[in-house]
């Protein structure tokens, strides 16, 4: 099992981010790389043209629709290469950082890994791998293990309701949905490339010091 850091290359706030988890990822014995991100320089809308994926669900009041858009076709790609690789892997945003040992030996095809975000959330009341209770969907995508079998549901579901990557992965859509508790992942943020204000006031990490970039 290996991680994937979603990164903004050229970004230097963004690759010291994804370097830091990195590290904190081999602190506990995972190996993780960087993976570049898509950015709204890269044509995202004619990416998802060429991959039929629909956009309308990226047009919402808390993120920035070409960089939602972008962060979602960042995880797409994972999810294409976890099923060309035909491996499980994690997938973590760059402000990921590890606090203990992921589990290898998880069961279900998709696990959320992070510990809720933003806004409110319910704690789990049993230890280890259990059904997804903290949110109706993933309490942030910053953190999660997905098998083949996960990335290929994942991807067909993209050709036909696609959103914003941590509302779209919702309990609707994949009702199997489980995730790891204590949660070993959490999102250290102090600044973020795709939400607007709107979005960030809910962010546990959000103050006078977050930015907007």
């Amino acid at each position: 099992m290996k991680g994937y850091v979603i990164t903004i290359f050229d970004n230097e706030k963004s690759e010291q981010a994804a370097r830091r988890c990195i590290k904190s990822a081999a602190k506990h014995g995972l190996e993780a790389v960087m993976e570049p991100a898509i950015t709204p320089e890269d044509s995202p809308m004619k990416i998802a043209s060429d991959e039929e994926i629909p956009i309308e669900g990226f047009e919402e009041v808390y993120s920035r629709f070409d960089r939602c858009l972008s962060a979602f076709l960042s995880h797409y790609f994972l999810w294409k290469n976890c099923l060309e690789k035909n491996e499980p892997q994690v997938i973590f945003e760059h402000d990921a950082v590890v606090f203990d040992k992921i589990p290898e030996n998880l069961k279900n095809p998709i696990v959320n890994l992070g510990k809720p975000s933003y806004g409110k959330f319910r704690t789990p009341q049993t230890l280890g791998e259990t059904p997804l209770v903290s949110k109706k969907y993933f309490p942030g995508a910053h953190a999660y293990y997905i098998t083949p079998a996960g990335a290929l549901d994942l991807i067909n579901r993209a050709k036909t309701h696609a959103g914003p990557t941590d509302i779209f992965i919702n309990l609707d859509y994949f009702p199997y949905l489980h995730e790891y508790y204590p949660w070993p992942v959490d999102a250290k943020d102090s600044f973020t490339t795709i939400q607007n204000k709107n979005g960030c006031v809910a962010k546990h990490n959000y103050g006078e010091t977050y930015e907007i970039l």
